[in-house]
Parts: structure tokens; sequence; C-alpha cells
């Protein structure tokens, strides 16, 4: 995009792709499944004409970053450490961090991690958990939602790379762009990407010259390290032991859709709004909820989006 600066750094013994834009406080973006650097092209254009220096990477196996053959290349402790030598290589002492979906997680485990390293946190769609002193993520994601539900399908290494292959990268992603239930996420099978004769329809926020530059870039790199942070859930929650009811203490602010697949899961509003999350991250600012609005909210509403990142950020 016109006047986005792209380039190469070496970081934590592997190469990101960044794209930035603007002088001023960092703000760094991170995306989410199964996005890129672009999903946060709103953000860049509309935060660096207020005075930030946005910079949004792909995260390690995504579009033009490297993509580590192991899977246990792809933990939280790799992920994070990334983030930090990137901020290192920015030059910035903090950053101003805004995280979506994965990279909304990434965010909190910075936030435990290096809280130093953060002046404040925007999320999107996903809040801050607890780490469950007993229970495995999947196990418990099997109990409640069945073998069926995608962090479960997506565990088997091959497995789902094989069922894209059959219908099609461009199907594919369009498909999880265009998911707009928001109850849990079922995939039974492959039929789940519907009959290849049927166009998927795009939503009006995604263009298909947009949905184009994400085709081109996961059909060179393909999906295997983004679904690699799905089958490393298990051993992250085996790293994050000593973390066991630590709570976040950054400044945050959450924003999720009224309509996110994430915020509709069992309990999570009440939990969200009931006081429990506030007693995690004691200070959080705000719980914004954008009426209508699905899971890709930075895209669907980027205008109140960028509002809303830059009220809060301003404060700091």
């Amino acid at each position: 995009m016109e006047e986005i600066v792209h380039r190469i750094v070496g970081v934590n013994g592997t190469n990101l792709h960044i794209a930035e834009k603007g002088q001023g406080p960092v703000v760094l973006l991170l995306h989410g499944f199964p996005e890129l650097w672009f999903s946060w092209r709103h953000q860049i254009t509309g935060l660096s004409s207020l005075g930030y220096r946005a910079v949004a990477p792909d995260l390690r196996g995504y579009g033009d970053s490297d993509a580590p053959t192991s899977v246990h290349a792809y933990s939280c402790l790799h992920v994070v450490g990334d983030m930090i030598a990137l901020i290192d290589s920015l030059g910035a002492d903090q950053v101003l961090l805004v995280g979506h979906d994965w990279g909304a997680l990434i965010a909190w485990y910075m936030c435990l991690f290096r809280p130093d390293r953060v002046r404040a946190l925007v999320n999107l769609s996903v809040p801050f958990s607890s780490r469950h002193p007993s229970v495995k993520p999947i196990e418990r994601n099997r109990a409640f939602f069945g073998d069926q539900y995608y962090t479960c399908r997506f565990q088997e290494p091959g497995v789902m790379e094989a069922e894209i292959a059959r219908v099609g990268v461009e199907r594919a992603l369009k498909k999880f762009f265009t998911s707009i239930d928001p109850g849990p996420l079922i995939i039974p099978d492959e039929t789940w990407f519907g009959d290849s004769s049927t166009p998927v329809i795009l939503p009006s926020w995604l263009s298909e010259e947009d949905a184009q530059y994400y085709v081109s870039k996961f059909e060179k790199k393909g999906f295997t390290g983004p679904l690699n942070y799905y089958r490393m859930m298990d051993r992250d929650w085996e790293l994050m032991a000593p973390w066991t009811a630590t709570q976040v203490k950054v400044p945050t602010k959450l924003v999720v859709g009224s309509m996110d697949l994430v915020y509709n899961l069992p309990g999570i509003k009440k939990y969200v709004h009931g006081g429990g999350f506030k007693e995690n991250v004691p200070l959080l600012d705000e719980v914004v909820v954008i009426d209508g609005a699905g899971h890709f909210v930075n895209q669907e509403r980027p205008q109140e989006i960028n509002t809303h990142i830059h009220e809060f950020f301003q404060q700091f």
C-alpha cells in the first residue's frame, strides 16, 4: 500500500517481514489467524496520520516472514522472543501494543513475560484467561465442544493442510473470513468449506483485491506455520506453569464485536463483564462491545477501532 515501508528484520534467529509507517511512539500491531500484516492496513494508515509509528509484522510462519519447520518453534516463548527482539531493533524501550485473535494471545503473553516493554495494550476479540492449573486447553476444548471443534481439528499435522489443498487456498481463506456464525467454530470435515461450484460472497469490508492479497501469500507459504500455533497450545500450557494465577499488570482496553465467536463462547460474557476479567487484569480501563461487529473487527470497523486505539493510547 502507498507509503507503507516494507523490510525484513533479523530477530531471535529468524527473519520477520514488517510493514511500517509514520513517526512517533511505536504502536506494534499483532495479527491473528488466518491473517497477515495486511489485516492492519487501515490501522497503519490511520494511526500514522495521528502521530504514531505503526509497525505490523507477519508473525513467524506467515506471509513474507520465515516459517521454521519444527512445530516446537511456534511456542509462545519463541513468538514473544521475536517481538522483544523486534522492539529492540526498532530502537524502542516500550511499545503501545495492539493484538487481535492469536495476536491478542501473544500480546497477553508479552504482558505477562515482559510488562516492562509494554506501555499500554488494546486487545481485540480475545480476553485474557488465567491458566487452568490442571486441565490442558485442547483437553478442555474437546470436553466442551467435541473433536470437531476447530482447535481440535487443527491438531493432527497434515490433516487440515490436506483438506485445504483439496478445496483450494482461495476458497478456504474466504470461508474463514466470511464465517459469521457467533457459535463455536465446528469444522466436521472439508465439506465445511462448501461446494466449489458455489462462489463465496465476500463481505463489504473485504474486497476481491484484498482477498487475493491474502490468497497470494498463503499459496506461497502454506498453512502449516499458522496451524502450528494451535498445535503448540498444550505445550504452551506446560511452559506457562510458572505464571499460573499471575495477573496482567499493564493498562488495558478490550474491544470486541457483539457477534464475535470468541465473545459468544459459553461463560465469556459473564467473565468479561462480571468482574472475573478485571480481577485477572487489574489495570483494565474499559471493555467496548461494538454492536453488530464480528470477529475481524479491525477490518470490519476500521475507523471505530482506530478511534478506540487512539483515545486510549493518547493517555500514555
